[in-house]
């Protein structure tokens, strides 16, 4: 086996602002001296979360772990599927983090999980925002919890982030998911519509102060307040899509009480909105936070608590209906017979799934997402939408990378099994140089895992494993 390579621990390189430390003084759990002591000590803490539509028995699970060097990782408590890594491999030289068979996640953030599953009934389809959702740690969360009739839909507002979030949710494999890059007014024009709405908001960032030092010098009070009023503004836009009775979860990594406990007062001061407690394990040292003004309940993450970064969060029931109203019910163009036939040599549908032919290519979507995707594109700018199969040909379909990411295709499709050297090579967009039989197109697979695809001719290989996603660094030394 190859052991990945691993990064070591840094001395935090810039102090503490001496104004953050003065303005959390009093707030429920902070301990001045440990909370010092944490940041100087610059620990990294690494945790990822498995993909379950991937990794299901937990023999995979050991194998992924063992591969990374840590068979006896520990278990993230408040999460089913985090564990916490010993050490920092470099995820680029594993096949599996780019099969997607895992996410690297701060584990704090992973809290999500127990907050979803504490207010919402995951047995039901659920439409679902995730509002701020780049790079993609809480989207891929959330379509973890959700049956396959619900919908996610995972937005981000910038451009360039937007496409990493559509990367890395088209490497997570699903077709209920929809991404979109809207500003949050524009979801106004979606009233009523969601069931639940996260809010990972933008915010000053001193919770990521030990895991990312350079945010240190950017820190101040003023942009504290101007968060304070970026965050009020992105709930008071949101807030008309959240269906009656619907959730709100709103989170931030900032320690400041202006972008905590001052937004969870403000939330119940301008709208009728209900919070709910949560129930915490005290093993888990996550200190509830109650508001003075409107008894609202939030969750503080600290680093010298618990084995995390600095993390805030805070669920709400809503308890009007303002806003909401019929939609007008769209139809979606359908593929032909012919063309059904021969999606069918590469694709097996679960009920309920549906082909949408978008220009030259074709979409398969999940059951809400067929029903609701013409309503969705005529509101929303979409950047992706369920699984792309591919371009249908009048002889076969050139599939395409997103098809080999996910758990759709037929068990006929041929596949080829690589070695880690191999695979490392057909990720860096390489001819490999493998001994098959196989002919024609091929998904590359390492451990069971789909890479993507080539096409085998007699003399050579074409690698189809997209330009953009290649492994750029030198595999040589491994």
């Amino acid at each position: 086996m190859n052991t990945p390579y691993f990064c070591e621990k840094s001395a935090l390189s810039n102090p503490l602002p001496a104004a953050l430390i003065t303005s959390l003084e009093g707030l429920p759990g902070f301990d001045r001296a440990p909370f010092e002591q944490v940041h100087a000590a610059a620990e990294k803490i690494t945790s990822l979360r498995f993909n379950p539509l991937k990794v299901r028995t937990p023999g995979v699970q050991g194998n992924i772990l063992a591969a990374l060097s840590d068979a006896d990782a520990a278990r993230v408590p408040w999460s089913t599927t985090g564990y916490y890594l010993s050490q920092r491999p470099s995820f680029t030289f594993d096949p599996y983090f780019h099969a997607g068979a895992y996410y690297v996640q701060e584990a704090s953030s992973m809290f999500l999980e127990h907050a979803v599953r504490a207010t919402m009934d995951l047995r039901q389809p659920l439409k679902v925002l995730d509002l701020c959702a780049a790079p993609g740690g809480k989207s891929t969360l959330l379509q973890s919890l959700l049956n396959e009739q619900s919908l996610l839909v995972a937005n981000e507002v910038i451009k360039p982030r937007a496409a990493l979030l559509a990367d890395n949710l088209s490497k997570w494999g699903a077709a209920n998911v929809v991404v979109s890059n809207n500003d949050p007014r524009d979801f106004g024009r979606l009233p009523g519509y969601f069931d639940l709405v996260v809010i990972d908001a933008p915010c000053s960032g001193s919770g990521l102060f030990r895991r990312d030092p350079e945010l240190i010098p950017e820190w101040s009070l003023e942009n504290v307040a101007l968060c304070s009023q970026r965050q009020q503004r992105i709930l008071a836009d949101v807030l008309p899509a959240l269906k009656e009775d619907g959730v709100l979860i709103y989170s931030t990594c900032s320690f400041s009480r202006e972008e905590d406990e001052v937004i969870l007062d403000w939330l119940a001061d301008h709208f009728e909105l209900e919070n709910i407690p949560l129930d915490v394990p005290e093993a888990w040292q996550i200190v509830p936070t109650v508001t003075t003004k409107r008894n609202c309940t939030g969750y503080r993450f600290y680093p010298n608590r618990l084995k995390g970064e600095g993390f805030f969060i805070s669920c709400f029931r809503k308890r009007d209906m303002a806003g909401s109203g019929k939609r007008k019910e769209t139809k979606q163009p359908v593929v032909s017979v012919k063309e059904k036939e021969l999606l069918s040599q590469w694709i097996q549908l679960p009920d309920g799934y549906s082909y949408w032919p978008h220009q030259d290519e074709i979409l398969i979507l999940s059951p809400q997402l067929g029903a609701d995707i013409a309503l969705l594109q005529q509101q929303l700018y979409i950047r992706k939408a369920g699984v792309k199969a591919g371009q249908l040909g009048k002889k076969e379909l050139i599939p395409d990378h997103q098809l080999a990411m996910s758990p759709l295709t037929v068990a006929s499709v041929p596949v080829v099994d690589l070695e880690l050297k191999a695979a490392l090579q057909y990720l860096r967009k390489e001819d490999p140089g493998i001994d098959t039989s196989v002919k024609g197109w091929a998904l590359m697979r390492y451990g069971q895992m789909s890479l993507g695809w080539a096409k085998i001719l007699p003399n050579r290989m074409n690698n189809y494993y997209p330009k953009e996603l290649r492994i750029l660094k030198d595999i040589s030394g491994l």
